[in-house]
């Protein structure tokens, strides 16, 4: 008898056991296939959006009702030295004061670890801040430029040093026989002109010495389109003005720019150029002179405005979240 009633305690213990073993096993299943419907699922957190990598300019299609009778633009990734631009970025244009920059930059490099004098050291930074001519032209003597006409129909001594040292292949002088010798007259494409900023930037310009003090220079140009002299003028405008805040943010924009109403074919000639770390960036024009500089001025903000990548105001990416497999 009391066999009996063990053996029955025994097996009523049993199928106890598998009563209860049955809802934990099957609440354990629930949680872990909580992929097709189960209640127990955990919460995933929301992706995180990925901010746009900072604004720079890069290469990209530019659009401008142009009126006039030159326009094209280039710009060089200083990071790869790849150069795109206007289709006829390879074509010339009149540098005006733009080469200013260059003329300090060659006087400056030859003096190696000397220092100039008090007279000429300031001149060279009235011939960028400023865009002073009396100023560039003492500067330009003292760097060997002669207005004398070289023979065979080179360049100068102060623009063929150009060309060698920063690999310009469209370079030449000014072909106006009035101006011929004139170093405002060198003819120069887009495509040399952003070489030209990349080459005062890098350091072969000025050299170890000085290129630091001249790309501080050029982004200390002052005055605005509407300051103007016979002799120097405003030239804080153009590129510059082209550029959100967030790009001027990241570091000094350098800058020169050249300007002149011509007689001889009764245009503007404008030339514009800006050089950071990142890029260098140059745009030139010849438009008839009743549109005035204001016109140029606004062409080269709207050049540099359209190759700002990503856009000011871009949205953030949310990354997707990967399909899970059942």
């Amino acid at each position: 008898m009391r066999s009996r009633v063990t053996m029955v305690l025994a097996v009523l213990a049993v199928l106890l056991g598998a009563g209860l073993l049955v809802p934990t096993a099957y609440a354990k299943l629930a949680g872990d296939a909580s992929g097709l419907g189960g209640g127990g699922a955990e919460q995933v957190p929301a992706p995180t959006p990925t901010p746009p990598p900072p604004p720079t300019l890069a290469a990209g299609p530019v659009s401008v009702n142009f009126k006039g009778e030159f326009f094209g633009w280039a710009l060089m990734d200083r990071k790869t030295g790849t150069v795109s631009g206007s289709k006829n970025m390879a074509s010339t244009s009149s540098t005006e004061s733009m080469l200013k920059a260059w003329i300090v930059s060659d006087y400056l490099r030859q003096l190696g670890d000397k220092e100039p004098s008090a007279s000429l050291k300031r001149d060279a930074s009235l011939a960028i801040r400023d865009s002073n001519d009396d100023a560039a032209n003492r500067v330009y003597k003292a760097a060997g430029g002669s207005y004398k006409v070289p023979a065979g129909g080179q360049p100068g001594p102060v623009v063929k040093r150009a060309i060698s040292i920063c690999g310009l292949t469209d370079t030449k002088r000014g072909n106006v026989a009035t101006y011929e010798g004139w170093w405002s007259f060198t003819r120069m494409s887009p495509q040399d002109a952003v070489r030209l900023g990349d080459c005062i930037a890098d350091g072969k310009a000025a050299g170890r010495k000085w290129t630091k003090w001249v790309l501080n220079e050029m982004a200390q140009v002052r005055g605005s389109v509407k300051v103007q002299q016979a002799r120097s003028g405003g030239g804080k405008w153009g590129i510059v003005d082209g550029l959100p805040a967030e790009i001027k943010a990241q570091g000094p924009v350098a800058i020169k720019n050249g300007w002149t109403p011509l007689s001889y074919d009764g245009n503007w000639h404008v030339s514009c150029l800006a050089v950071t770390d990142k890029w260098s960036l140059a745009v030139m024009l010849r438009y008839p002179q009743s549109s005035k500089l204001e016109y140029g001025a606004k062409v080269c903000a709207s050049v540099a405005t359209q190759l700002v990548t990503p856009q000011p105001g871009a949205a953030l990416k949310v990354p997707q979240q990967p399909v899970g497999k059942l």
